[in-house]
């Protein structure tokens, strides 16, 4: 099966983004890239990706990136409290300035900074998981296409457009022609710089829908990252950002 899953999911500070990258191959071929610390559950998402994929050259890729500005590396206070003691006492006996100085020297020295090691928290694991399936679904879903099946696809992906309009705009996009939709939604500001995007989805389902067009792989997977560029360019500040999971799982 060929095809491109993506989830993103805040955390513990954390953002974490899990992309899954499939290839057409007789045989089953798995590669992970895991931050060490869920190096242990190596096991369990290849059982995933096995279970769900059946076959193919698959790619799992986990990226972290940490939000807060807390530090795994601490100062050990009582060690550096001592060799200030110890420093003190001999820069006194040599008549020797204490300065700032003296406190970094004594930062340097051994032991005085301490690194604490992150342990995998199972609650956050039970969330990656599920996003994990949620990026396999995004595969699964491009299936559709791969099998022919491009007016349920488009009509998913445009349907799930339409309803985020009526929550996002306060418009009635379910009951509307794209027609409708171009002149209620034209000149926006707030769509006004993805306004092209939805403009390229609709009309491109429409024709699969009412035309019977077939359209290039190429068109297909456009489809999606319209989609995606359009709900993400117009999403409110307040709300996290929607990603191709979502569209798909809507």
């Amino acid at each position: 099966m060929t095809g491109f899953g993506k989830a993103e999911l805040e955390i513990n500070n954390k953002k974490i983004t899990i992309e899954i990258k499939s290839l057409n191959s007789k045989q089953i071929d798995i590669n992970t890239r895991i931050p060490s610390l869920y190096r242990e559950k190596d096991i369990h998402i290849r059982k995933i990706l096995s279970e769900n994929l059946e076959r193919g050259k698959i790619d799992f890729n986990m990226y972290v990136e940490y939000l807060g500005e807390e530090s795994n590396s601490k100062i050990n206070e009582q060690v550096v409290k001592d060799y200030y003691r110890q420093l003190k006492k001999i820069s006194t006996d040599l008549d020797i300035v204490i300065d700032n100085q003296t406190l970094l020297t004594a930062v340097r020295l051994p032991d005085a900074i301490k690194t604490e090691y992150e342990t995998l928290d199972e609650q956050e694991w039970e969330y990656i998981s599920e996003n994990i399936s949620k990026a396999l679904d995004e595969i699964k879903v491009q299936k559709l296409w791969q099998q022919g099946k491009e007016k349920e696809y488009h009509s998913q992906v445009s349907d799930v457009i339409r309803k985020y309009i009526e929550e996002r705009f306060d418009i009635y996009a379910m009951e509307m022609t794209s027609d409708q939709i171009f002149r209620r939604m034209r000149g926006m500001s707030d769509a006004d710089f993805v306004f092209d995007k939805l403009k390229q989805l609709l009309l491109l389902a429409d024709l699969v829908k009412f035309a019977k067009y077939h359209p290039l792989p190429e068109e297909n997977e456009l489809s999606m990252m319209d989609a995606y560029l359009f709900v993400n360019g117009t999403k409110k500040e307040e709300n996290p950002e929607i990603g191709e999971n979502e569209i798909l799982n809507s």
